[in-house]
């Protein structure tokens, strides 16, 4: 499926190559499917349906956006500057993570070094930051849905995860160090 939009993707971005914030939804979306890959076994996973549901909707989301332009509420120089904001901010969370990052939630270990100072879940205020970018460069009643969707299914992703990290003494305790899981002073 990712080969697919990929092809799709890139395909747009060779009729309009000034359209980079296309190439740059490909990365985004390779490099999160590509590292989950490489993870470690996790002590615990979470399988039920709607971690499941949460977990794969919220990582495949990107099939469903709408590549054809839209609504350019900023310019490309903008949103692809947002987008590679949150690109590198998602490298940094998943290098500080290592090989413990996965899609369904899952505890492989607390991590609380690099990126995992300032919130309990960066990886997803990249996704957010990136997602932002992306959206306000090609924006239109399909793609505006896909991110409100997106952004809903993050949150339930969240929450079944601390739920399963909560039961660890470590995550406890980070927790009380690391006050907020995605945008400090809001979430």
């Amino acid at each position: 499926m990712l080969s697919l939009f990929a092809y799709a993707a890139i395909m747009r971005w060779c009729a309009a190559p000034s359209r980079i914030t296309l190439v740059l939804l490909v990365l985004a979306a390779c490099v999160t499917v590509g590292l989950s890959l490489f993870s470690r076994a996790p002590m615990k996973r979470d399988w039920r349906p709607l971690a499941f549901i949460f977990s794969m909707g919220g990582t495949y989301y990107f099939l469903a956006v709408r590549l054809s332009p839209g609504a350019q509420l900023v310019p490309e120089t903008v949103g692809a500057s947002l987008q590679l904001l949150g690109i590198f901010w998602q490298l940094f969370a998943k290098g500080s993570l290592s090989r413990s990052f996965g899609i369904l939630p899952a505890n492989r270990g607390v991590v609380s070094r690099g990126a995992y100072r300032f919130v309990r879940h960066p990886m997803y205020l990249g996704y957010f930051i990136a997602d932002i970018g992306f959206l306000l460069v090609n924006f239109g009643l399909q793609n505006l849905l896909v991110y409100g969707c997106q952004f809903a299914l993050q949150v339930g992703r969240i929450v079944r995860e601390e739920q399963l990290l909560s039961a660890d003494e470590g995550y406890r305790t980070y927790k009380g160090r690391v006050r907020y899981r995605v945008i400090p002073g809001v979430f």
